[in-house]
């Protein structure tokens, strides 16, 4: 016994392509697609370079040296470059902590900026009230902690009310930027913020007493925050590996369910995890401020915490992989800025752009590696039998047999639709019952 199926119509809801998750790919192999990637962007670049008449392979060679050949000041240059890879560094390690736990927090600016912001305070309200050593020390725990509590609002209406974290996130960025476009452009006698000698509403500098300490290696001037950002790495690491507070952000993160299954306080752990991930995000803006802007200005983020958010991923949310991440982002943010200002038919937007296409094909091909396109080839076959049955040809369903067993095709058409060997005449398939025979 049999019966007629409309296989277009079986099949029509059914996608044409889905997204599955693809495991054991080689690490060699990962390495050769990003290298592959970095290449192909490369090449972009180049041939837009080759329009604005820039030699591309000088251009590139200042680029990845920071413009350190044939420079006069190279220690000056080197100096410069840590001072803008710590805080991408620290930002994104801040980052991770609460990515980790699936908490997905996009307020990485926002939290900056209040620690640069308050540390700032501190340093010039304090700056000749305070020993200058626990003067740093105050601005940048009160700095991080400012910080922590402004991502910790979040949290709480997360906890409390089931407010999605991401939106929330992203709206107290704007909270805190508008708060120092606020005091940046108020002048009154209570805003200690805005330098009083000048005509027109300019941040102060913090006094000498505020500025982070230094050190000196064979004339190379190396801030202390660079030993503290590499020291957090350390610590992040054996935190998330040997500690039972690392244990539970990793379950936290798997499944909600299973932690409190397993007797976790997973409030408890959500609140406390959110404020030590700004708290370390609060920290890198107080450095900022301490260590190489020495004033606030609107722009006191260099776009880190939007950066920081790319680096925690591609790093799969590893400490020392978001070392080696940072390092090479920063490397070519800093070396093609550097390179832009050597040409006069270049810009910073130029070197926006660049960067830009680069990070574009490296989180194209991260998202290759990790996931795979797959086609859905029975609704192909389903569209071929459709086509078939709309020239004429009978199209006939498997019946199921008696006792639920596997059914099996048994129609020589079918093969022939197969291997396209047969003409079109033939081309129809025939399936039967499991019991019966061939037709």
């Amino acid at each position: 016994m049999t019966k007629q199926v409309d296989y277009s119509l079986k099949h029509r809801s059914e996608p044409l392509f889905r997204v599955s998750k693809r495991n054991g790919l080689e690490k060699w192999k990962i390495a050769l697609l990003y290298v592959g990637a970095i290449l192909v962007a490369l090449t972009f670049g180049a041939i837009l370079l080759l329009c604005l008449k820039v030699n591309p392979f000088k251009f590139y060679l200042d680029t990845f040296t920071l413009g350190l050949i044939g420079n006069a000041i190279p220690l000056k240059i080197i100096s410069n470059f840590i001072n803008s890879f710590v805080p991408l560094l620290i930002t994104s390690l801040g980052l991770s902590l609460a990515f980790k736990m699936k908490f997905w927090n996009i307020g990485g600016e926002g939290q900056f900026i209040i620690g640069a912001l308050v540390a700032a305070s501190i340093g010039i309200g304090l700056g000749d009230k305070v020993n200058g050593f626990f003067l740093v020390i105050l601005m940048c725990l009160l700095g991080g902690a400012s910080a922590g509590i402004y991502g910790l609002i979040t949290a709480v209406f997360k906890v409390k009310f089931g407010t999605n974290e991401t939106l929330l996130t992203l709206m107290f960025n704007y909270i805190a930027l508008y708060l120092l476009i606020f005091f940046g452009q108020t002048k009154a006698g209570w805003n200690i913020l805005l330098d009083p000698n000048s005509d027109r509403p300019m941040f102060v500098q913090i006094p000498e007493a505020a500025k982070m300490w230094s050190f000196s290696v064979g004339g190379l001037t190396i801030n202390t925050t660079l030993i503290i950002g590499i020291a957090i790495v350390v610590l992040l690491f054996f935190y998330y590996k040997k500690t039972k507070q690392g244990y539970e952000i990793a379950v936290v993160g798997d499944s909600h369910n299973t932690a409190k299954y397993a007797g976790m306080n997973v409030s408890k752990i959500i609140l406390r995890t959110v404020f030590l991930s700004a708290f370390i995000v609060g920290l890198a803006g107080a450095f900022k401020v301490a260590s190489s802007s020495f004033r606030l200005s609107e722009a006191i983020t260099d776009d880190v915490g939007w950066t920081g958010i790319v680096v925690a991923w591609l790093a799969q949310l590893n400490p020392f992989g978001i070392l080696l991440v940072s390092f090479l982002l920063a490397v070519l943010q800093f070396g093609i800025t550097s390179s832009s200002a050597s040409y006069s038919n270049l810009d910073a937007n130029f070197a926006d752009l660049l960067q830009g296409i680069i990070l574009f094909v490296v989180l194209a091909v991260h998202f290759l590696i990790n996931y795979k396109i797959v086609v859905n080839k029975t609704k192909i076959n389903a569209k071929k039998m459709a086509e078939l049955k709309a020239k004429g040809f009978e199209i006939i369903d498997l019946t199921i047999s008696k006792n639920d067993k596997k059914s099996e095709i048994v129609s020589d058409e079918s093969t022939a639709l197969e291997n396209s060997e047969v003409s079109e005449k033939t081309e129809a398939l025939k399936i039967t019952d499991a019991e019966g025979g061939n037709e």
